[in-house]
């Protein structure tokens, strides 16, 4: 009967409104688990996935520890140099292993640039960036990690949420044991988020399953997907290199624009001008962008120092990792995987 009761209020629980949401450090975390456990439930989630994906289940302090030394808002006003940076991520090994899974996937990638309108040496940059090409994955159980991660509640409805949807992705026949990815939850070889595999992920051969573990047409077509949905423009390039004249002061045009999240990625971002206005200017592209393409300028290490003119694409690499040292590192070894 006590059993019974404790059943019945943590489905009371899940069914609460979100003016009176369960307090996560305020109960034990078995009984954390109970509550997800209701939701998932009432979310149409198998038992027998239910029961396989939760089974003893511990908080991993580990992640906890991982979660927590994450950087907070920056309050400072300096960043990191990024040519550094990009030395190190767009380096000789990273770019030959780059081009020779460029080759190895000719064949599949042709028609899913063609289908997708991304090119096929950003796929292959973001692979390249996010598991080294799937050979560093991640070997989290994400099951433990985003329960852990929920139940902490430093951010317990990004990760409440991403446990739920990992349920459902387990619903459609994985396993837990090939459920495993970094300590925040990402997995596979594009490093998806369980709710963008849900959303995006895709079946790039036809055999009726977006196997994002192993095979690479499915890897492939997702990333490309996940591209398009966030707004790839086919044709046009993520940059282009830019000679700036001396003397030129690139803050007297920096942008007002304040997004909404990662505050402070388009700090040293320029105002939109097209191509033409910066060419009047004096800022030259040093490949070819047509006249009225709307681009920012960057130049992050300051006057001297290399500069580029950024198209609307840039922003979807941004989409993927809001991180200018990523963008530009993804930018840059796509660049060179296609010579």
């Amino acid at each position: 009967m006590i059993m019974k009761r404790f059943a019945l209020a943590i489905a009371a629980l899940a069914l609460a409104t979100p003016t009176a949401p369960a307090i996560a450090q305020d109960m034990p975390f078995d009984a954390y688990v109970q509550l997800l456990i209701a939701k998932a439930r009432a979310q149409g989630v198998s038992e027998g996935t239910i029961r396989r994906m939760t089974e003893g289940l511990t908080p991993n302090q580990r992640v906890i520890s991982l979660d927590r030394g994450q950087p907070g808002r920056p309050t400072r006003t300096g960043y990191p140099a990024m040519r550094p940076y990009l030395n190190t991520h767009v380096n000789p090994i990273r770019i030959r292993r780059g081009q020779e899974m460029y080759r190895a996937t000719r064949g599949l990638h042709a028609r899913i640039s063609r289908d997708y309108g991304v090119p096929a040496e950003i796929l292959m940059a973001i692979w390249g960036h996010e598991t080294n090409y799937g050979t560093i994955k991640g070997n989290f159980d994400l099951s433990r990690s985003l329960a852990t991660l929920a139940w902490e509640g430093r951010r317990r409805d990004l990760f409440e949420g991403e446990f739920l949807a990992l349920l459902k992705v387990a619903d459609k026949g994985y396993s837990r044991s090939e459920l495993v990815g970094s300590w925040a939850g990402a997995f596979g070889n594009p490093q998806f988020l369980p709710s963008v595999y849900l959303r995006l992920a895709t079946d790039g051969d036809g055999d009726g399953r977006a196997d994002i573990f192993n095979n690479r047409a499915d890897t492939l077509a997702s990333i490309a997907r996940y591209f398009q949905d966030s707004g790839w423009r086919s044709g046009q390039p993520w940059g282009v290199r830019a000679r700036i004249p001396s003397g030129f002061n690139v803050d007297a045009y920096k942008t007002k624009l304040k997004a909404p999240v990662c505050s402070r990625v388009h700090e040293r971002h320029s105002e939109w001008k097209t191509v033409r206005e910066w060419r009047e200017l004096g800022v030259q592209p040093q490949r070819f962008l047509a006249d009225d393409v709307l681009v920012s300028l960057f130049q992050p290490d300051g006057p001297g120092t290399s500069a580029w003119l950024l198209t609307s694409n840039y922003r979807v690499i941004l989409e993927y990792n809001c991180s200018n040292y990523y963008a530009m590192s993804v930018g840059l070894l796509a660049d060179e995987i296609a010579q």
